[in-house]
Protein backbone atom coordinates (compact mmCIF):
# COMPACT_ATOMS: atom_id res chain seq x y z
CA UNK A 1 0.00 0.00 0.00
CA UNK A 2 1.43 3.40 -0.93
CA UNK A 3 1.94 6.05 1.74
CA UNK A 4 -1.14 8.01 0.66
CA UNK A 5 -3.31 4.97 1.40
CA UNK A 6 -2.31 4.98 5.06
CA UNK A 7 -5.31 5.48 7.39
CA UNK A 8 -7.83 5.54 4.56
CA UNK A 9 -11.38 4.65 5.52
CA UNK A 10 -14.05 2.28 4.30
CA UNK A 11 -17.38 2.06 6.12
CA UNK A 12 -20.09 -0.61 5.84
CA UNK A 13 -23.53 -0.16 7.38
CA UNK A 14 -26.25 -2.82 7.67
CA UNK A 15 -29.84 -1.58 7.66
CA UNK A 16 -33.24 -3.00 8.48
CA UNK A 17 -35.94 -2.93 5.82
CA UNK A 18 -39.20 -1.93 7.51
CA UNK A 19 -42.85 -2.16 6.49
CA UNK A 20 -44.17 1.40 7.11
CA UNK A 21 -47.62 0.09 8.08
CA UNK A 22 -46.81 -2.74 10.49
CA UNK A 23 -43.29 -1.52 11.42
CA UNK A 24 -42.17 -5.14 11.15
CA UNK A 25 -39.13 -6.26 9.21
CA UNK A 26 -39.92 -6.58 5.52
CA UNK A 27 -38.39 -9.28 3.29
CA UNK A 28 -37.75 -6.92 0.40
CA UNK A 29 -34.09 -7.07 -0.57
CA UNK A 30 -34.68 -8.74 -3.94
CA UNK A 31 -37.06 -6.01 -5.10
CA UNK A 32 -34.55 -3.41 -3.92
CA UNK A 33 -31.77 -5.00 -5.92
CA UNK A 34 -33.96 -5.22 -9.03
CA UNK A 35 -34.76 -1.49 -8.93
CA UNK A 36 -31.42 -0.08 -7.72
CA UNK A 37 -30.29 0.93 -11.23
CA UNK A 38 -32.42 4.06 -10.90
CA UNK A 39 -29.97 5.15 -8.18
CA UNK A 40 -26.52 5.31 -9.71
CA UNK A 41 -24.77 5.76 -6.35
CA UNK A 42 -26.03 2.34 -5.24
CA UNK A 43 -25.08 0.41 -8.39
CA UNK A 44 -22.05 -1.43 -7.01
CA UNK A 45 -22.42 -0.92 -3.27
CA UNK A 46 -25.79 -2.44 -2.38
CA UNK A 47 -25.41 -5.93 -0.93
CA UNK A 48 -27.78 -8.60 0.23
CA UNK A 49 -27.24 -10.52 3.45
CA UNK A 50 -28.42 -13.81 4.97
CA UNK A 51 -31.91 -12.52 5.79
CA UNK A 52 -34.11 -10.86 3.18
CA UNK A 53 -34.86 -7.91 5.45
CA UNK A 54 -31.20 -6.83 5.66
CA UNK A 55 -29.42 -4.54 3.22
CA UNK A 56 -25.79 -3.42 3.41
CA UNK A 57 -24.05 -0.44 1.87
CA UNK A 58 -20.32 0.20 1.69
CA UNK A 59 -18.37 3.32 0.86
CA UNK A 60 -15.52 3.55 -1.59
CA UNK A 61 -12.00 3.92 -0.16
CA UNK A 62 -12.13 7.38 1.45
CA UNK A 63 -9.00 9.46 1.90
CA UNK A 64 -10.28 11.15 5.07
CA UNK A 65 -13.25 11.43 7.40
CA UNK A 66 -14.77 14.37 5.50
CA UNK A 67 -14.97 12.28 2.33
CA UNK A 68 -16.36 9.40 4.38
CA UNK A 69 -19.14 11.64 5.72
CA UNK A 70 -20.13 12.72 2.20
CA UNK A 71 -20.22 9.07 1.14
CA UNK A 72 -22.30 7.94 4.10
CA UNK A 73 -24.80 10.79 3.71
CA UNK A 74 -25.11 10.07 0.00
CA UNK A 75 -25.49 6.31 0.44
CA UNK A 76 -28.05 6.59 3.24
CA UNK A 77 -29.98 9.21 1.25
CA UNK A 78 -30.07 7.12 -1.92
CA UNK A 79 -30.95 3.96 -0.01
CA UNK A 80 -33.73 5.75 1.86
CA UNK A 81 -35.17 7.00 -1.44
CA UNK A 82 -34.95 3.54 -3.03
CA UNK A 83 -36.65 1.95 -0.03
CA UNK A 84 -39.46 4.50 -0.13
CA UNK A 85 -40.01 3.83 -3.83
CA UNK A 86 -40.46 0.18 -2.86
CA UNK A 87 -42.90 1.03 -0.05
CA UNK A 88 -40.29 0.30 2.63
CA UNK A 89 -38.23 2.31 5.08
CA UNK A 90 -34.66 1.87 6.30
CA UNK A 91 -33.81 1.73 9.99
CA UNK A 92 -30.39 1.69 11.67
CA UNK A 93 -30.33 -0.32 14.88
CA UNK A 94 -28.45 -3.43 15.95
CA UNK A 95 -31.66 -5.44 16.40
CA UNK A 96 -35.31 -4.92 15.51
CA UNK A 97 -37.36 -4.19 18.63
CA UNK A 98 -40.03 -6.84 18.12
CA UNK A 99 -39.87 -8.79 14.82
CA UNK A 100 -38.95 -12.45 15.27
CA UNK A 101 -36.14 -14.01 13.27
CA UNK A 102 -38.33 -17.07 12.62
CA UNK A 103 -40.64 -14.92 10.49
CA UNK A 104 -37.94 -13.51 8.18
CA UNK A 105 -37.08 -15.53 5.02
CA UNK A 106 -33.52 -16.44 4.13
CA UNK A 107 -31.93 -15.04 0.96
CA UNK A 108 -31.75 -17.62 -1.82
CA UNK A 109 -28.01 -17.81 -2.45
CA UNK A 110 -25.57 -20.77 -2.41
CA UNK A 111 -23.32 -18.94 0.05
CA UNK A 112 -26.13 -18.63 2.57
CA UNK A 113 -27.34 -22.18 2.01
CA UNK A 114 -23.84 -23.35 2.92
CA UNK A 115 -23.77 -21.13 5.98
CA UNK A 116 -27.12 -22.48 7.16
CA UNK A 117 -26.01 -26.05 6.59
CA UNK A 118 -22.90 -25.42 8.66
CA UNK A 119 -24.26 -23.20 11.44
CA UNK A 120 -27.85 -24.46 11.58
CA UNK A 121 -30.14 -22.59 14.01
CA UNK A 122 -27.57 -20.07 15.20
CA UNK A 123 -27.25 -18.76 11.64
CA UNK A 124 -31.02 -18.68 11.20
CA UNK A 125 -31.36 -16.64 14.38
CA UNK A 126 -28.52 -14.24 13.56
CA UNK A 127 -30.79 -11.37 12.54
CA UNK A 128 -28.53 -8.48 13.56
CA UNK A 129 -27.18 -5.26 12.07
CA UNK A 130 -23.64 -3.98 12.49
CA UNK A 131 -21.14 -1.33 11.51
CA UNK A 132 -17.78 -2.30 10.00
CA UNK A 133 -14.95 0.23 9.69
CA UNK A 134 -11.83 -0.42 7.61
CA UNK A 135 -8.71 1.63 8.32
CA UNK A 136 -5.89 1.43 5.79
CA UNK A 137 -2.44 0.25 6.88
CA UNK A 138 0.84 0.43 4.99
CA UNK A 139 2.43 -2.75 6.35
CA UNK A 140 0.62 -5.93 7.40
CA UNK A 141 3.35 -6.81 9.92
CA UNK A 142 2.80 -3.47 11.64
CA UNK A 143 -0.91 -4.10 11.24
CA UNK A 144 -0.70 -7.18 13.47
CA UNK A 145 1.01 -5.21 16.22
CA UNK A 146 -1.58 -2.44 15.96
CA UNK A 147 -4.31 -5.09 16.15
CA UNK A 148 -2.80 -6.48 19.36
CA UNK A 149 -2.86 -3.07 21.05
CA UNK A 150 -6.16 -1.82 19.57
CA UNK A 151 -8.02 -4.74 21.17
CA UNK A 152 -7.91 -2.90 24.50
CA UNK A 153 -10.00 0.01 23.18
CA UNK A 154 -12.74 -2.07 21.55
CA UNK A 155 -15.04 -2.20 24.61
CA UNK A 156 -14.74 1.59 25.01
CA UNK A 157 -16.03 2.21 21.48
CA UNK A 158 -18.62 -0.57 21.77
CA UNK A 159 -20.09 1.23 24.79
CA UNK A 160 -20.59 4.38 22.68
CA UNK A 161 -22.12 2.43 19.77
CA UNK A 162 -24.64 0.38 21.77
CA UNK A 163 -27.95 0.45 19.90
CA UNK A 164 -29.76 -2.87 20.41
CA UNK A 165 -31.57 -3.11 23.75
CA UNK A 166 -34.58 -5.10 22.45
CA UNK A 167 -34.95 -8.61 21.04
CA UNK A 168 -38.20 -10.24 19.80
CA UNK A 169 -40.38 -7.90 21.84
CA UNK A 170 -38.41 -8.00 25.08
CA UNK A 171 -36.24 -5.49 26.89
CA UNK A 172 -33.09 -7.60 27.19
CA UNK A 173 -31.42 -5.55 29.91
CA UNK A 174 -28.43 -5.20 27.60
CA UNK A 175 -27.45 -2.04 25.76
CA UNK A 176 -26.02 -4.16 22.94
CA UNK A 177 -27.88 -7.45 22.71
CA UNK A 178 -26.71 -7.75 19.10
CA UNK A 179 -23.23 -8.67 20.25
CA UNK A 180 -24.60 -11.43 22.49
CA UNK A 181 -26.54 -12.90 19.56
CA UNK A 182 -23.40 -12.91 17.41
CA UNK A 183 -21.35 -14.52 20.20
CA UNK A 184 -23.03 -17.82 19.34
CA UNK A 185 -21.00 -17.93 16.12
CA UNK A 186 -17.52 -19.45 16.22
CA UNK A 187 -14.43 -17.26 15.79
CA UNK A 188 -16.07 -14.15 17.27
CA UNK A 189 -15.13 -11.81 20.09
CA UNK A 190 -11.71 -10.40 20.93
CA UNK A 191 -8.89 -12.14 19.03
CA UNK A 192 -5.85 -13.65 20.70
CA UNK A 193 -2.45 -11.97 20.71
CA UNK A 194 -0.29 -12.76 17.67
CA UNK A 195 3.46 -12.19 17.93
CA UNK A 196 3.93 -11.72 14.18
CA UNK A 197 2.25 -11.73 10.80
CA UNK A 198 3.70 -15.19 10.19
CA UNK A 199 2.07 -16.58 13.32
CA UNK A 200 -1.24 -15.03 12.27
CA UNK A 201 -1.04 -16.42 8.73
CA UNK A 202 -0.05 -19.86 10.01
CA UNK A 203 -3.10 -19.82 12.26
CA UNK A 204 -5.35 -19.08 9.28
CA UNK A 205 -3.65 -21.80 7.21
CA UNK A 206 -4.24 -24.30 9.99
CA UNK A 207 -7.95 -23.48 10.12
CA UNK A 208 -8.24 -23.91 6.36
CA UNK A 209 -6.20 -27.13 6.37
CA UNK A 210 -8.40 -28.66 9.07
CA UNK A 211 -11.66 -27.60 7.35
CA UNK A 212 -12.68 -25.14 10.06
CA UNK A 213 -12.97 -22.42 7.40
CA UNK A 214 -12.52 -22.22 3.65
CA UNK A 215 -11.24 -18.63 3.64
CA UNK A 216 -10.15 -15.86 5.99
CA UNK A 217 -13.45 -13.98 5.74
CA UNK A 218 -14.99 -16.58 8.07
CA UNK A 219 -12.90 -15.12 10.87
CA UNK A 220 -15.54 -12.91 12.49
CA UNK A 221 -13.53 -11.32 15.31
CA UNK A 222 -14.31 -7.84 16.64
CA UNK A 223 -11.15 -6.69 14.87
CA UNK A 224 -9.30 -8.51 12.13
CA UNK A 225 -6.56 -8.00 9.61
CA UNK A 226 -8.63 -8.20 6.47
CA UNK A 227 -7.72 -11.27 4.36
CA UNK A 228 -7.92 -9.41 1.03
CA UNK A 229 -7.38 -5.70 1.74
CA UNK A 230 -4.55 -3.91 3.52
CA UNK A 231 -6.87 -2.76 6.27
CA UNK A 232 -7.66 -3.34 9.90
CA UNK A 233 -11.38 -4.02 10.06
CA UNK A 234 -13.28 -3.08 13.22
CA UNK A 235 -16.46 -5.16 13.52
CA UNK A 236 -17.55 -4.79 17.16
CA UNK A 237 -20.12 -1.98 16.86
CA UNK A 238 -23.88 -1.92 16.47
CA UNK A 239 -24.92 0.13 13.46
CA UNK A 240 -25.65 3.57 14.97
CA UNK A 241 -28.85 5.56 14.57
CA UNK A 242 -27.39 8.75 13.10
CA UNK A 243 -24.84 9.54 10.42
CA UNK A 244 -22.99 11.69 12.95
CA UNK A 245 -22.54 8.68 15.24
CA UNK A 246 -21.26 6.45 12.46
CA UNK A 247 -18.75 9.11 11.45
CA UNK A 248 -17.61 9.69 15.05
CA UNK A 249 -16.97 5.98 15.55
CA UNK A 250 -15.12 5.68 12.24
CA UNK A 251 -12.99 8.72 13.13
CA UNK A 252 -12.12 7.27 16.53
CA UNK A 253 -11.05 3.95 15.03
CA UNK A 254 -8.94 5.83 12.47
CA UNK A 255 -7.36 7.90 15.23
CA UNK A 256 -6.62 4.84 17.39
CA UNK A 257 -4.84 3.15 14.47
CA UNK A 258 -2.90 6.32 13.66
CA UNK A 259 -1.82 6.81 17.28
CA UNK A 260 -0.68 3.22 17.71
CA UNK A 261 1.11 3.38 14.34
CA UNK A 262 2.88 6.55 15.53
CA UNK A 263 4.02 4.88 18.75
CA UNK A 264 5.42 1.91 16.84
CA UNK A 265 7.29 4.19 14.45
CA UNK A 266 8.79 5.95 17.49
CA UNK A 267 9.90 2.55 18.83
CA UNK A 268 7.32 2.85 21.59
CA UNK A 269 4.27 0.78 22.33
CA UNK A 270 1.01 0.45 24.22
CA UNK A 271 0.77 -2.04 27.05
CA UNK A 272 -0.84 -5.30 25.97
CA UNK A 273 -3.43 -7.19 28.00
CA UNK A 274 -4.74 -10.73 27.95
CA UNK A 275 -7.79 -11.50 25.84
CA UNK A 276 -9.62 -12.82 28.91
CA UNK A 277 -9.30 -9.44 30.64
CA UNK A 278 -10.47 -7.47 27.59
CA UNK A 279 -13.44 -9.83 27.29
CA UNK A 280 -14.50 -8.78 30.80
CA UNK A 281 -14.71 -5.18 29.60
CA UNK A 282 -16.48 -6.25 26.43
CA UNK A 283 -19.21 -7.92 28.49
CA UNK A 284 -19.61 -4.84 30.66
CA UNK A 285 -19.85 -2.56 27.63
CA UNK A 286 -22.56 -4.67 26.01
CA UNK A 287 -24.50 -4.87 29.27
CA UNK A 288 -24.28 -1.30 30.57
CA UNK A 289 -23.20 0.86 27.62
CA UNK A 290 -21.82 4.22 28.75
CA UNK A 291 -23.45 3.94 32.19
CA UNK A 292 -21.25 1.24 33.65
CA UNK A 293 -17.63 0.84 34.64
CA UNK A 294 -14.79 -0.80 32.77
CA UNK A 295 -11.65 -2.18 34.35
CA UNK A 296 -8.50 -0.11 34.11
CA UNK A 297 -6.08 -3.02 34.07
CA UNK A 298 -3.05 -0.83 34.75
CA UNK A 299 -4.61 0.57 37.93
CA UNK A 300 -6.41 -2.74 38.61
CA UNK A 301 -9.63 -0.91 39.47
CA UNK A 302 -13.04 -0.11 38.00
CA UNK A 303 -13.39 3.26 36.28
CA UNK A 304 -16.52 4.98 35.00
CA UNK A 305 -16.86 4.53 31.22
CA UNK A 306 -17.36 8.26 30.73
CA UNK A 307 -14.01 8.95 32.42
CA UNK A 308 -12.29 6.39 30.22
CA UNK A 309 -13.84 7.93 27.11
CA UNK A 310 -12.39 11.32 28.04
CA UNK A 311 -9.00 9.61 28.49
CA UNK A 312 -9.39 7.95 25.08
CA UNK A 313 -10.05 11.30 23.41
CA UNK A 314 -6.93 12.65 25.13
CA UNK A 315 -4.92 9.60 24.04
CA UNK A 316 -5.51 10.32 20.35
CA UNK A 317 -5.27 14.10 20.68
CA UNK A 318 -1.87 14.38 18.99
CA UNK A 319 -3.02 12.69 15.76
CA UNK A 320 -6.51 14.06 15.16
CA UNK A 321 -5.40 17.34 13.61
CA UNK A 322 -3.18 15.58 11.09
CA UNK A 323 -6.17 13.38 10.25
CA UNK A 324 -8.51 16.42 10.25
CA UNK A 325 -10.99 14.55 12.44
CA UNK A 326 -10.94 16.50 15.72
CA UNK A 327 -14.60 17.54 15.51
CA UNK A 328 -15.67 14.01 14.61
CA UNK A 329 -13.74 12.42 17.49
CA UNK A 330 -15.05 15.06 19.91
CA UNK A 331 -18.60 14.06 18.93
CA UNK A 332 -18.12 11.23 21.44
CA UNK A 333 -18.80 13.92 24.06
CA UNK A 334 -22.13 14.70 22.37
CA UNK A 335 -23.12 11.03 22.39
CA UNK A 336 -22.38 10.87 26.10
CA UNK A 337 -24.58 13.95 26.67
CA UNK A 338 -27.59 12.79 24.62
CA UNK A 339 -27.20 9.07 25.32
CA UNK A 340 -26.37 6.22 23.00
CA UNK A 341 -28.84 4.76 20.53
CA UNK A 342 -29.79 2.19 23.17
CA UNK A 343 -30.42 4.92 25.74
CA UNK A 344 -32.64 6.85 23.36
CA UNK A 345 -34.59 3.77 22.25
CA UNK A 346 -35.18 2.84 25.88
CA UNK A 347 -36.39 6.37 26.66
CA UNK A 348 -39.02 6.13 23.91
CA UNK A 349 -40.09 2.72 25.19
CA UNK A 350 -40.33 3.87 28.82
CA UNK A 351 -42.50 6.80 27.78
CA UNK A 352 -44.79 4.99 25.33
CA UNK A 353 -44.61 1.25 26.10
CA UNK A 354 -45.15 0.91 22.34
CA UNK A 355 -42.57 -0.89 20.21
CA UNK A 356 -44.02 0.63 17.04
CA UNK A 357 -43.17 4.07 18.39
CA UNK A 358 -39.64 2.82 19.04
CA UNK A 359 -39.38 1.72 15.40
CA UNK A 360 -40.74 5.09 14.26
CA UNK A 361 -38.06 6.78 16.36
CA UNK A 362 -35.30 4.60 14.87
CA UNK A 363 -36.48 5.44 11.34
CA UNK A 364 -36.59 9.16 12.15
CA UNK A 365 -33.06 9.12 13.58
CA UNK A 366 -31.76 7.06 10.65
CA UNK A 367 -32.95 9.75 8.23
CA UNK A 368 -31.61 12.70 10.22
CA UNK A 369 -29.38 14.92 8.08
CA UNK A 370 -30.05 13.07 4.83
CA UNK A 371 -30.75 14.70 1.49
CA UNK A 372 -34.36 13.58 1.26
Amino acid sequence: MSENRLFTLGIEEEFQLIDPETRELKAHIQQMLETKDSHAALKDVLKKELHQSVVETGTCVCENIKEARREIVNLRSELAALAKENNSRIAAAGTHPFSHWMDVPITDDPRYHTLLQDMQLIARANLIFGLHVHVGIDDREIGIHILNAARYFLPHVLAVSTNSPFWVGRNTGFNSYRIKVFDRFPRTGIPDYFSSLTEYENFLKLLVKTNCIDNGKKIWWDIRLHPHFDTLEFRICDVPLRVDETIAIAAMFQAIVAKLHKLIKQNLGFRLYRRALIMENRWRASRYGIHGKLIDFGKQEEVDVKVLLRELIEFVDDVVDDLDCRDEVNYFNEIVKMGTGADRQLAVWEKSKDFKKVVDFIIEETHLGLKN
